[in-house]
């Protein structure tokens, strides 16, 4: 016997065909955001931050540490040096502890100041590497990277050093110029 058509078979006709918009539309607007420029840029950035991060990580422990470590009398990498607060339960009496692994096994408690100073030196390692290149980039091309500023005359806040850009401060709108004291 011949069925007669029913609306269940158009009604998942038009769920379907629905659910199928809705993922490509999600498809597509995730590949119009995924491959547009600025976030092409920041993963391209960070990428590349994250490898000279790395490289000026390694330039200091690898590179210049040992030679401190060497100059100034340490006896080890400065990265070992240790100070004990608290002595764990197992502590050898006659050497202390030699390693600050050792010392931490022990559960002793320490203040790793060398780790710190590790650390300390990579960023500083990193500001000034971050420095030096936007100052050879700003050299190159006409776009500002940094910007030099000089504190107001009259309310003490940095603006920008450039007279051309900065006619009047911006926290309290006094000429920069020194209109203000021929008035005077």
């Amino acid at each position: 016997m011949p069925r007669l058509p029913d609306d269940s078979d158009s009604d998942e006709h038009d769920l379907l065909d629905e659910s199928r918009r809705r993922a490509s539309r999600i498809l597509h607007g995730f590949i119009d955001f995924a491959f547009q420029g600025n976030v092409l840029e920041i993963a391209f950035g960070l990428i590349i931050a994250s490898m000279f991060t790395a490289l000026v990580t390694s330039f200091v422990s690898d590179i210049l540490l040992p030679p401190l470590s060497v100059l100034l009398p340490l006896n080890k990498n400065l990265e070992e040096k240790f100070a004990v607060l608290r002595s764990g339960p197992h502590r050898p009496r006659d050497t202390g502890y030699n390693t600050l692994k050792q010392a931490q096994d022990d559960g002793a408690v320490v203040m790793a100041y060398g780790f710190f100073l590790n650390r300390l030196l990579n960023f500083m390692g990193v500001g000034f590497s971050l420095y030096g290149l936007a100052a050879v980039y700003q050299y190159f091309s006409q776009d500002p990277i940094i910007k030099h500023t000089v504190k107001c005359r009259y309310c003490r806040k940095r603006i920008n050093e450039k007279r051309e850009k900065a006619l009047r401060c911006v926290n309290c709108s006094s000429w920069q110029d020194g209109r203000e004291d021929a008035v005077n």
